[in-house]
């Protein structure tokens, strides 16, 4: 049975470990983590030439640096059968900068990959010398599978356990990757880049056909695939920022941003529609990306088309990430990202690193009946709930709101992006109108924006019960039915209930519509 898209992949327990599981023993402090936590890849593609460091929760990695230079090394290869010569001089001096600052920051070295246009050109390899000689280091060219491969295996770093048909757009080629279960399957490579469709004969007609007839020839190949269809690479994340201008998307994360084929259609037709230099403007997309992007279109289309998946998502993780993914053990890669992401946050920003777990066993008799997609994110909540502190009170609401809403987290959806931000905006504010975020609450559901206002409420009211590790603790008990919440002081606890602590409880109890009992141990 496939996994569904939206769960992480279940995650084998060892029955030794009391911490094994979802919300397992944080692994960043492990040599095999530690080993990963400062990593520089290079990825010399047939458009760009992009230097990405990743650093932090090695499962779930931060971007220390990421610098992309448009070099074109592909443009006119179709006619000439070599690299772009200058192309060619921009790429070495941008890996020439890139290998100095490697050593600035103290990496032991760089990993190079390069991938169509090198190893289609007649003077790849002297590229490759050129570089070797002048820079030190050392180019590896991937094959078009091993590119789909490591395509494929950078969304798994942000999908643990998806399936679905993964499409990487190049400059100069598109592969496709099959996964399943957290594995890579069938894959396959084709000329479908942008940079060689300009050189189709027969104009739009020509290319047309070209596009039409490569597509069902893999679709032969790769078989039915009516799942998720994840795109990855700029040309696609050029479209869904120009479909979030069309329907006036508010949140402008592009990582599992979700589109249909019907979006799809009506943005091609935009594009086709518009001036591509305004259109650039209003989206924020170089020029040299929006040359292309009315060619990838035209390949989206008929990809949508012929594959007819089942729904669309974008993701920012590919080729790099892949051979980060490819370092990692196989326990490393069975985590959650968003949890180790969160215990990572936790240990280096929190006040009290490891009271989030106890937090989230105090307020768990309130989500108790919680499905587990939902149980995870009340989980990395309770985690994040105090790594804002340094934040100025006035503000600190909405830093958290706009850090869980934007930043660099794996495994989430944009609708649980709100969920989080607004329960951990509520872990400092009761109130969340007048901010400058309201568009985006309509992202959830009403139900959905009163269950992150009871967390953070929760989470409000139990920060306030700090105590040492050996401390009896209290309990909160609910009962739902009967609308009542249920406080169980300690003698230890006694003392800290005062009265603001009083106040958020009052407060956790009437966004919970519930009556209040609270039980003093004598």
């Amino acid at each position: 049975m496939n996994q569904h898209p939206d769960k992480p992949a279940p995650v084998a327990q060892d029955a030794s470990d009391p911490d094994a599981g979802l919300f397992g023993r944080p692994l960043f402090e492990d040599p095999s983590a530690r080993a990963l936590s400062r990593v520089g890849v290079v990825d010399v593609g047939s458009n760009s030439v992009r230097l990405v460091v990743f650093d932090g929760a090695a499962r779930s990695p931060a971007y220390f640096y990421n610098e992309k230079i448009m070099c074109a090394l592909g443009a006119g290869l179709s006619e000439s059968g070599i690299l772009n010569p200058q192309g060619r001089v921009r790429a070495l001096n941008a890996l020439r900068r890139f290998q100095h600052l490697a050593q600035g920051m103290g990496l032991p070295t760089l990993t190079v990959v390069a991938t169509a246009a090198v190893r289609d050109a007649s003077d790849g390899q002297d590229f490759c010398d050129e570089v070797k000689r002048e820079t030190g280091l050392r180019i590896w060219v991937i094959d078009g599978d091993e590119e789909a491969r490591l395509s494929a295996q950078g969304v798994l770093l942000g999908w643990p356990g998806s399936y679905g048909l993964v499409c990487d757009i190049g400059g100069s080629s598109m592969e496709l990757a099959e996964i399943s279960g957290g594995r890579v399957g069938k894959r396959m490579t084709s000329s479908l880049g942008p940079l060689k469709l300009r050189d189709v004969p027969g104009g739009k007609k020509g290319r047309d056909r070209h596009i039409r007839e490569t597509l069902e020839t893999m679709r032969d190949v790769m078989g039915d695939q009516r799942d998720r269809l994840f795109l990855v690479g700029g040309s696609w994340r050029a479209i869904a920022r120009i479909d979030m201008q069309r329907r006036g998307y508010p949140l402008h994360v592009l990582h599992e941003y979700r589109m249909t084929a019907r979006s799809v259609t009506a943005t091609v037709k935009y594009i086709q529609a518009a001036d591509l230099s305004e259109l650039r403007a209003a989206c924020g997309i170089s020029s040299a990306r929006m040359s292309l992007v009315p060619l990838a279109a035209e390949v989206l289309k008929r990809l949508v088309r012929v594959f007819s998946p089942k729904d669309i998502a974008i993701s920012s993780y590919g080729i790099r990430e892949g051979m980060l993914y490819e370092q990692m053990p196989q326990r490393l890669r069975d985590r959650d990202p968003l949890i180790e992401a969160c215990r990572f946050a936790e240990a280096k920003d929190a006040r009290m690193p490891g009271f989030g777990k106890l937090l989230y066993a105090f307020i768990h008799p309130l989500f108790r009946k919680v499905p587990e997609p939902r149980r995870r994110l009340i989980k990395a909540a309770c985690l994040l709930h105090d790594v804002s502190w340094r934040a100025h009170p006035d503000y600190r609401a909405e830093t958290c709101f706009d850090n869980a809403t934007r930043a660099n987290l794996g495994g989430l959806k944009h609708s649980e992006r709100v969920f989080l931000g607004l329960a951990l905006l509520h872990r400092y504010s009761n109130k969340r109108e007048g901010t400058r975020f309201e568009n985006l609450y309509e992202l959830i559901d009403e139900k959905t924006r009163l269950d992150a206002e009871i967390l953070g409420k929760a989470m409000r009211f139990g920060a306030m019960l700090w105590m040492t590790q050996d401390a009896e603790r209290g309990t909160l008990k609910w009962y739902p039915k009967k609308r009542l919440l249920e406080l169980r002081l300690t003698r230890d606890m006694v003392p800290l209930f005062g009265e603001v602590a009083e106040a958020r409880l009052m407060s956790l109890a009437a966004s919970l519509q519930a009556s209040v009992e609270i039980k003093r141990k004598r």
